[in-house]
């Protein structure tokens, strides 16, 4: 007999049966039975399963309960077969990791700062992955521009809208293949505004072309340049509002002096790197390129290089690694002018490991102001439809510092940007090494001291 349930029905008490019974066909079949037991007997059947239940309970305690006869004898014959057991007083209420047994990973020295989204958001940090567990690359591009009223874009567009149409896939491999790209973006993003009175040339791209930025791999856009402005103050927000939609850091303008000039840092492999940005031009004292002031927005201006100076410092008390990247010289003019070689080491000299230039539209040399390379001008990369060198500069950065500085020669041609291969690659890093008296380059663009 199965007991289902006991429920109580007045003085008798319910219970159901379980038997198994043969029908006509002579197969089995599972009966339910209702039957009632008398209170007298439910009471002795209640009491005898009390009654058993206490006394299992008795025997489980005797048996296993600290302190109990045969728990003390257990414990006698364990002493008697190992002398060198640990007293019950001397163990720990929690238990210690062992060294020997146990390897604790080193704490990344920006754990606090990695844990803190609000402090990450409110100082422009982000928390960056790498290829690679032992060291970082950046690479840096010049000049582009995605205005469809000039020659890159109208040729893209009629050429296939992707961007492939535009710039090479062996080109968009190395570009994608480093851990950070940063890019000159010379021009606002922005569907209004007007144009600045009286400039030559004027610039803008549809908010949506914002993507060719992620085609490209860019993820830093450096927005101290000339043109940024080119749409009033309305165009440089519009900038700041579709970059922050799309997810792209931006550095080297802002709502305010603060943000403009505010370094961006990420923290890849447990190595913290900054990002500044700044432009000396126009070099006037009311330029069409608003300098950002603590009320109103615009760039980070360094014709007078004294703020950047005190930025650059900051910037490396609080990081590993200093990269300035700088608006700066004559432009189509290869030598660095006057402010280019008064700028350059003053900045070398604040803390900047590395310091990239932009803006005369063609390629300039590289030096060294100490440890700090310096490349003065990485030209155009995908801005127009001149035939140009161009290139672009890939970094790795390890614990120690930098360990690489590689030019990879490229040309701008018939609006694309085409990797150079073989004797176009020589001839461009042949143009090169004329440029940068005091430095090697080897056949493969790496950058070294004479």
């Amino acid at each position: 007999m199965e007991i289902n349930r006991f429920p109580v029905m007045g003085r008798r008490f319910l219970c159901y049966t379980v038997s198994m019974k043969k029908d006509n066909s002579g197969k089995k079949k599972k009966v339910n039975k209702r039957r009632t037991i008398s209170t007298p007997v439910y009471a002795f059947l209640l009491t005898l399963f009390l009654v058993v239940l206490t006394g299992t309970a008795g025997i489980i305690a005797a048996k296993f309960m600290p302190g109990s006869s045969k728990e003390m004898d257990r414990e006698d014959s364990a002493v008697q077969e190992k002398e060198n057991i640990i007293p019950m007083e001397s163990i720990p209420d929690e238990k210690e990791p062992v060294e020997e047994t146990m390897a604790v990973p080193e704490k990344s020295r920006y754990a606090d700062e990695l844990a803190d989204a609000e402090y990450r958001s409110a100082n422009r940090i982000y928390a960056w992955e790498a290829g690679s567990e032992e060291e970082v690359t950046i690479g840096f591009v010049g000049d582009i521009l995605l205005d469809d009223e000039y020659a890159i874009m109208a040729n893209l567009l009629r050429r296939g809208v992707t961007i492939d149409h535009g710039i090479s896939t062996d080109m968009l491999s190395m570009m994608q293949g480093v851990d950070i790209l940063v890019a000159n973006n010379e021009f606002p993003f922005t569907d209004r505004g007007i144009p600045t009175e009286g400039k030559t040339f004027t610039f803008r791209a549809d908010t949506a072309t914002v993507s060719y930025l992620h085609d490209m791999g860019v993820d830093a856009a450096v927005l101290a340049n000339n043109h940024i402005y080119d749409f009033g103050e309305v165009g440089l927000l519009d900038t700041l509002d579709t970059l922050t939609a799309a997810g792209i850091p931006y550095v080297g303008a802002g709502r305010n002096l603060e943000e403009a000039s505010a370094p961006i840092y990420y923290i890849v492999n447990d190595i913290k790197i900054a990002l500044v940005a700044a432009t000396q031009i126009e070099r006037l004292e009311n330029p069409d390129t608003k300098g950002a002031t603590e009320e109103s927005a615009g760039v980070f201006r360094c014709l007078n290089p004294e703020k950047l100076c005190e930025v650059v410092k900051t910037a490396k008390e609080n990081s590993d690694f200093v990269i300035v990247y700088i608006h700066w010289g004559t432009e189509n003019v290869t030598e660095p002018d006057w402010a280019q070689l008064d700028q350059a080491p003053k900045i070398a000299e604040a803390g900047a490991d590395l310091i990239i230039g932009d803006h005369p539209h063609c390629l300039q040399g590289i030096t060294y102001y100490g440890q700090t390379p310096v490349i003065y001008s990485l030209g155009n990369f995908w801005f127009n439809s001149k035939t140009l060198d161009t290139g672009m500069v890939r970094i790795t950065i390890g614990q120690e510092g930098m360990r690489s500085f590689q030019f990879v020669p490229a040309l701008q041609s018939d609006c694309r940007v085409d990797l150079a291969y073989d004797a176009e690659k020589e001839r461009i890093l042949s143009e090169m090494r004329a440029l940068s008296p005091g430095v090697t380059i080897d056949q493969e663009g790496y950058v070294g001291r004479q």
